[in-house]
């Protein structure tokens, strides 16, 4: 099968979240299966190109129609760690991608809508014509559309879309001037409630509604998150449009690429260990301990690794810090914050606990560290308001951490609690889970955790081998979008 991934991140190269994981993680997965893959992203200037081999023209003088006249792009293609990978460069007074950033432009959604514009002239012009087109989150929620109203009658008629959403909260929101740009034109046809006129906005176009609408299969990232997203309010105002969508609509459970999160084989660590030797991990507590100065003493390690924002639960990532303190155990926070008042926040709690020889807060990203906390760290604590997916307990799995998370989106998945999950053996019970978002729910399942450290520390030894046996690799996930896959493509 022919597979094209349009992406706005694609890790390392790109990566400013989670998607990037993903995109990569799956396209190694399906061209390990004997597909042919290539990915089509966005040539910006700060991405890694240290991480992408023999970078050379591809196609030089892509003419793509905009606003009735064309912008000039030159697509360029190399490997990032294999994956075949085209880069679009257009150029243009706009910059649309030489922003020294990825997000966060005034007008995000005319970059990616010229964006998804490009991939499919792209795809037309190279002669490309793939057995399936999966596209990724907003960015490119307009390539489904164009390609159903326009490309299609030029000679790309077969060619079925994947849209799979990582986060519903970001939609890309646009107005009649995404139209025109594009060439889709017809205002009083797309503002019509059944294409992609927002659900609250009448005078609003919803990139991500266009993506649902058109797309022949949507999913997002876990089957418990899909399920939020139709009847809960993770959906952000979708949840009618997927309910009347319901018959294409579906989760699958994102995978960790193993080649990269791996104790057995992680580079980024002093001491490699297994299931089989996971006595070896101390010898990683210990590095992490004087890489930080935190004190040598039989005190477990609880870690937060991620975004410090309002998804993640950030007031209760402030209180599990507090409370860890309180009950004899350590704290390592590697994370940055997303908003000005949260940063202010945190870096006022890292001077006040500067001289505290038991937390260290380190208030931005830092690859190596995460690996090396992954690989020390007791218990991992993940406290979100609402998680599609998750990567972080299930990195924390393969490690031996054991995870503390709130029974929401892909966390409740992939996360059984020790002592209450009654759908679960007591051997394949792997972490802690706490529902409520108040600091009494988090205490209560870092009590357990602490204490069983404490108290008994064979079973905590039991439950960190349980975790390490589950495969949440791309195995089971690239089963499933294979077969999704096939049947769109029937």
């Amino acid at each position: 099968m022919y597979i094209v991934q349009i992406a706005s991140e694609c890790a390392p190269v790109i990566k400013a979240g989670g998607l990037g994981d993903v995109v990569y993680g799956l396209s190694r997965e399906l061209e390990n299966r004997g597909h042919c893959v290539e990915l089509i992203l966005p040539m910006y200037d700060c991405m890694r190109y240290d991480h992408i081999w023999g970078l050379h023209d591809a196609y030089r003088d892509l003419y793509v129609p905009w606003y009735g006249g064309v912008i000039h792009c030159s697509v360029f293609c190399g490997w990032v760690h294999g994956r075949v990978c085209f880069f679009i460069q257009p150029h243009s007074e706009d910059n649309f991608f030489n922003r020294g950033l990825y997000y966060g432009s005034q007008d995000d959604n005319m970059r990616f809508a010229f964006f998804s514009k490009a991939a499919l002239e792209f795809l037309l012009r190279s002669n490309k014509r793939p057995d399936i087109i999966h596209c990724h989150d907003w960015q490119t929620g307009l390539v489904p559309v164009m390609l159903y109203e326009m490309y299609q009658y030029h000679g790309m008629g077969n060619q079925r879309v994947c849209y799979t959403i990582h986060n519903f909260k970001h939609q890309g929101i646009g107005g009649a001037d995404i139209l025109w740009a594009t060439g889709l034109n017809r205002e009083p046809y797309y503002f019509q409630y059944d294409r992609l006129r927002d659900n609250f906005n009448p005078f609003a176009l919803n990139f991500m509604k266009g993506g649902i609408v058109y797309s022949n299969y949507v999913n997002t990232v876990s089957p418990h998150h899909a399920w939020e997203a139709r009847f809960g309010d993770v959906g952000y105002g979708l949840g009618h449009t997927l309910e009347i969508h319901q018959s294409k609509f579906g989760g699958i459970l994102n995978g960790v690429d193993y080649n990269i999160w791996n104790p057995e084989v992680d580079n980024y660590i002093p001491q490699k260990y297994s299931l089989d030797t996971i006595a070896e991990k101390a010898k990683n507590k210990q590095a992490l301990r004087n890489r930080l100065l935190l004190q040598d003493v039989k005190k477990p390690i609880i870690a937060y690794i991620g975004r410090l924002d309002q998804q993640k639960g950030v007031h209760l990532v402030h209180h599990a810090i507090y409370y860890a303190l309180n009950r004899g155990a350590q704290f390592v926070l590697l994370g940055s914050a997303t908003e000005s008042s949260i940063n202010s926040w945190f870096w006022h709690e890292k001077q006040y606990l500067n001289n505290n020889p038991d937390v260290h807060l380190e208030l931005s990203f830092n690859e190596e560290l995460a690996h090396l906390i992954y690989a020390s760290a007791d218990m991992m604590v993940v406290p979100s308001n609402y998680e599609p997916c998750g990567l972080t307990q299930l990195i924390s799995l393969k490690y031996g951490t054991v995870p503390i998370v709130r029974g929401v989106g892909g966390l409740v998945s992939t996360v059984f609690d020790r002592d209450y999950d009654a759908n679960k053996p007591p051997e394949k019970r792997n972490g802690y889970v706490f529902y409520q978002t108040d600091s009494h729910a988090l205490e209560s399942a870092m009590e357990r955790a602490i204490g069983l450290w404490y108290e008994y520390p064979k079973k905590f030894e039991y439950l960190i081998q349980q975790g390490m046996e589950y495969d949440y690799s791309w195995n089971n996930p690239g089963t499933s979008y294979l077969s999704i896959f096939d049947y769109i493509k029937c």
